[in-house]
């Protein structure tokens, strides 16, 4: 058991677990938002490598668990329309990840914090970017900056999220693509951080536990999905996305 619990006491590795077990829950409700409240959270009294860590593989699990909900035609279709959002968005995620020791991530927190906050604050008091029809050179914009984030911080849902809801993507439609978006960078992220060290022989056990509390998390956030219509499936994922980038900033002030 000791190895599972990589160093931590037993009451901080059952607050890891509560932290993660949110984390799967808000995931299931609206697609995303699981790296990010793992981050912040687990960060706050757990060393911020081990936190990393320990979202990987939960990360990679539910996403897959999301992706195929709806069974894997619907979730290659969404391959296909996403295609040079995932392109983009991958390689930069492969590049940034070896960045983790050299860029001031508070300086990054600000800028995607202020930038995000901003965005969902004007959309929840009613304003719509509209943009039905977009172009490639958009998408690939939106997939530079989430794939660049996400390899440096863990965290790629904000522009993500941002991107679907700029294009009024419908409920179970969002929660298939950011299910493919998310997992197939996850995937990368795993191997680009057993590469740069992160995800190592101590800091594994505790990702592994840590799959047991984001399954329950997500499992009680799909059944909580099922029960909202898409008008409060948008609104509830504005909020939590404009919480996330109140987070962000909070995280960049603090240094």
């Amino acid at each position: 058991m000791d190895v599972f619990l990589s160093g931590l006491t037993p009451a901080l590795f059952a607050l890891a677990f509560a932290v993660t077990f949110l984390a799967g829950a808000v995931k299931g409700m609206v697609g995303f938002a699981l790296p990010m409240i793992m981050v912040s959270g687990l960060s706050s009294f757990i060393a911020p490598e081990l936190a990393l860590a320990g979202l990987i593989l939960p990360t990679v699990a539910a996403n897959a668990m999301q992706a195929l909900r709806y069974g894997p035609r619907e979730a290659f279709a969404v391959v296909k329309s996403f295609k040079v959002f995932l392109i983009v968005g991958g390689v930069m995620l492969l590049l940034s990840a070896q960045l983790v020791s050299v860029v001031p991530q508070h300086v990054l927190l600000l800028v995607i914090g202020i930038t995000v906050s901003l965005f969902t604050g004007l959309q929840l008091f009613g304003w719509s970017p509209g943009l039905s029809g977009t172009s490639k050179g958009v998408e690939a914009l939106f997939g530079f900056v989430a794939g660049s984030i996400g390899g440096i911080s863990g965290i790629w849902g904000p522009p993500t999220v941002m991107y679907l809801h700029a294009l009024d993507v419908a409920k179970r439609e969002s929660l298939c693509i950011q299910g493919v978006i998310y997992g197939l960078g996850a995937v990368l992220l795993m191997f680009s951080h057993v590469s740069s060290g992160v995800l190592n022989a101590r800091t594994l056990p505790f990702s592994v536990a840590m799959l047991v509390p984001a399954m329950l998390g997500i499992w009680l956030g799909f059944k909580f999905h099922d029960r909202i219509d898409q008008k409060s499936f948008k609104r509830l994922t504005q909020i939590v996305l404009f919480i996330a980038g109140l987070n962000l900033l909070r995280r960049g002030l603090m240094g």
